[in-house]
């Protein structure tokens, strides 16, 4: 930074023009937060040049001991927000001169996969920290024994989901006595994933004068109702779109038939119009693997990401496609409702929030979805951190503009660019190709004009595009033939495969399939068994005469496997039937003939038995 001398003639810090907003007031700097050196190191390292405006508010609030209440949208920096206090409060701690053997932070999420990536974040800009943070994901695939022995070293900081504290208050093994800051991170979705019991255990368990972060990207009745369990007195960091306008999100819709969003996605991948890294978004488990098997036999690689998937799995698609392995990532969103149906809340106070999201009318109503509590464990298209994601894909369009909303936040984060193009299906078109049509699309004319409106709100505009189907029109019966060929038989059988995989690789069966070898070799049978996945063709199972080694007509025998070989050739098999008597019942011509060489009419012969 230059220096330069004031009106009386002292030293000022000029701030830098990027770190200024667009009226030319200065903004905060991770330099004037009075951040430790090995926090600034960290930060320099991780390429955080300047704090988003969510970190700008609150973390020098959070270092003055507020209580905050964030809410700024998904992707501006939210986490950060809250790990760098922390960390700085547990550092202040160690330069004390005390030994810091206390876990002084815990960090409460809805899901297991973004208990992972919180841990990470900690452990990133805690790198230079050396063993003064040390931070632990309770979630972690690891032994019950593995565990306790982990929480006995005391970590600083705990990161869990509210269900696996719950059980471990339960079990006395976990104690919050020396508990100083308590953040729920997606505080608006903690509660819809089942945790009050969870949330009413821990909120007894933490001592007094605990200071509470709730990080969130609405603000919701759930997010008041937590609010008034841990305390009273919040400081509200409120974000509005309008102060993150960093980023250039161009988006689209699509207006086409059923069987036309499969032609262009072909089309679209395959000639290359969009490029960088993609994420698709579909309506259900089931349509993830229709959509990554059909892209399959076109030569284009993808990975899914749903809820049916084991965690390790989950986590491993995550890492990979942010590696850049795989450029396109498959999502069933299926936190959404299928189908269309939202709970409105009633004590919605915000106008945003008390949008009428509903796609349900007088006439019609939308079949309700069946989730039970395990498969609301994942929503792909919040809390996730996914890098550089150029594009986003609404191959079945959300039920609810809210969910839009999530969905696209995953492009355009951190002033990149990004592009958004959605598939809507007209109502008049829906259900015209039955093999492939889900029941939510019925609405799509509906919700979009409320994506319309929200979006409007903020600025955004949504632009219709259409394709020149004409151009298009050729790829039409590659399109055919490659649906025909995915078979609910391919999509049932490409499901239990991935879990059968994952059995596998599980390290609690491990011990189980050591005491009992046959069921790992019956489970790796299965495994590769190509049932439902190709078609068995009747003739393969029959070797022909000629495809045997030393030509026809020779001699051949093979091994039965028993060790003995037995004749393969037509000449040895009919002398073996001669020394016992001879062929029977063979004439001229290949009919039947009786014992005395006449012929005998089949039919006439037939004998039948009555009851």
């Amino acid at each position: 930074m230059k220096r330069k001398l004031d009106e009386n003639d002292v030293p000022a810090v000029e701030v830098p023009t990027s770190h200024k907003t667009t009226n030319g007031t200065p903004i905060a700097t991770f330099d004037s937060m009075n951040l430790d050196a090995r926090l600034l190191q960290a930060l320099a390292k991780s390429g955080f040049s300047a704090p988003t405006p969510v970190q700008a508010q609150a973390i020098p609030l959070a270092n003055e001991g507020k209580n905050i209440l964030a809410k700024s949208k998904t992707g501006s920096g939210k986490t950060a927000a809250y790990v760098l206090p922390c960390l700085q409060s547990i550092l202040l701690s160690t330069s004390s001169g005390s030994k810091n053997k206390s876990t002084s932070v815990l960090v409460l999420v809805p899901t297991r996969e973004l208990s992972d990536q919180v841990t990470r974040v900690f452990a990133s800009l805690g790198e230079f920290c050396g063993k003064d943070v040390r931070a632990l994901n309770l979630t972690q695939k690891v032994s019950e024994a593995v565990l306790a022995a982990k929480l006995n070293e005391v970590p600083n900081v705990i990161v869990s989901t509210p269900g696996k504290v719950g059980k471990l208050l339960e079990n006395s093994s976990l104690s919050f006595d020396t508990i100083q800051k308590l953040v729920i991170d997606e505080a608006d979705l903690v509660l819809s994933y089942g945790y009050e019991e969870d949330i009413e255990k821990i909120s007894k368990a933490l001592p007094k004068g605990v200071q509470t972060f709730l990080i969130s990207a609405t603000l919701t009745p759930e997010v008041d109702l937590l609010r008034q369990t841990f305390a009273q007195d919040y400081v509200t960091v409120n974000i509005e779109d309008e102060e993150e306008k960093g980023q250039d999100m161009r988006q689209y819709i699509v207006k086409c038939t059923e069987e036309d969003k499969f032609l262009l996605i072909f089309v679209i991948f395959k000639l290359k119009l969009v490029k960088g890294k993609c994420i698709i978004f579909v309506a259900d488990v089931d349509r993830s693997y229709r959509l990554k098997l059909y892209l399959e036999q076109f030569g284009i690689k993808s990975c899914i990401l749903n809820s049916e998937l084991p965690v390790n799995s989950r986590l491993h698609a995550v890492q990979e496609f942010n590696k850049g392995l795989y450029d396109i990532l498959i999502a069933a969103d299926d936190q959404e409702i299928i189908g269309g149906i939202k709970r409105k809340s009633k004590k919605a106070t915000e106008d945003e929030e008390a949008e009428d999201d509903e796609v349900d009318d007088e006439n019609e109503t939308a079949p309700k979805s069946t989730k039970s509590k395990s498969q609301k464990d994942f929503g792909i298209s919040r809390g996730i951190d996914f890098q550089n994601v150029s594009s986003v894909l609404n191959f079945d369009l959300p039920t609810s503009s809210r969910s839009y909303t999530h969905r696209i936040g995953r492009t355009a984060r951190a002033g990149k660019s990004g592009m958004a193009l959605s598939f809507v299906i007209p109502k008049d078109q829906h259900g015209k190709h039955k093999y492939t049509t889900i029941p939510s699309t019925r609405y799509d004319e509906r919700v979009l004009e409320k994506i319309r409106v929200r979006q409007a709100k903020k600025g955004a505009e949504l632009k219709n595009y259409e394709f020149n189907m004409s151009q298009v029109e050729g790829f039409r019966y590659r399109m055919h033939d490659a649906l025909k060929a995915v078979t609910p038989n391919k999509i049932r059988e490409a499901r239990t495969r991935e879990i059968r995989l994952e059995l596998l690789k599980s390290e609690k069966l491990a011990k189980h399939f050591e005491e009992n070898p046959e069921d790992l070799k019956a489970l790796r049978h299965d495994t590769s068994s190509s049932a439902g996945i190709v078609k068995v063709q009747g003739h393969m199972k029959h070797v022909p005469d000629y495809l045997l080694p030393g030509g026809p007509g020779k001699k051949r025998k093979v091994n039965d496997g028993t060790g003995e070989f037995v004749s393969f050739n037509k000449d040895e098999r009919d002398k073996r039937k001669a020394g016992r008597g001879g062929v029977r019942g063979k004439g001229r011509g290949g009919r039947s003939r009786g014992g005395s060489g006449r012929r005998v009419d089949v039919l006439k012969s037939l004998k039948t038995r009555r009851k």
